[in-house]
């Protein structure tokens, strides 16, 4: 199966540290809302995720979701969540350590195309 979202080490590095604080974490794909689109990281329970969010996978224990009209812009590609230095302006949990996470993509081939790992509606 081909993943929709995988993760870099580094980006799992944070993670560790967030979870340490934090607890049990999940990402979500912003809308734009507040620091273009990118990955947000919160506290489980932190947002409501309803009908409309789509999961698209797992990225070091974490699920990732976005919204179901976002997802129609993206479905055609596999996204890397990455980690760089500098604040962003989101309401995500790594932003007091000076670094953000983002989301880098490319476009799936053929092959992988026909073997795309299926994405679930809500929790």
């Amino acid at each position: 199966m081909t993943s929709r979202v995988i993760i870099t080490e580094a980006a799992t590095k944070i993670i560790d540290i967030l979870r340490k604080e934090h607890g049990e974490l999940i990402f979500h794909q912003s809308g734009g809302c507040c620091d273009g689109s990118s990955p947000m990281c919160l506290a489980k329970g932190e947002l409501m995720i309803n009908e409309t969010d789509v999961c698209l996978g797992v990225i070091h224990d974490c699920n990732f979701y976005m919204s179901a009209d976002q997802f129609q812009y993206w479905k055609h590609t596999q996204l890397t969540i990455d980690i760089v230095t500098g604040r962003g302006s989101s309401f995500s949990l790594e932003i007091p350590l000076g670094v953000r996470f983002v989301t880098k993509s490319r476009s799936y081939n053929n092959k992988e195309t026909r073997e795309l790992h299926p994405v679930h509606r809500g929790m």
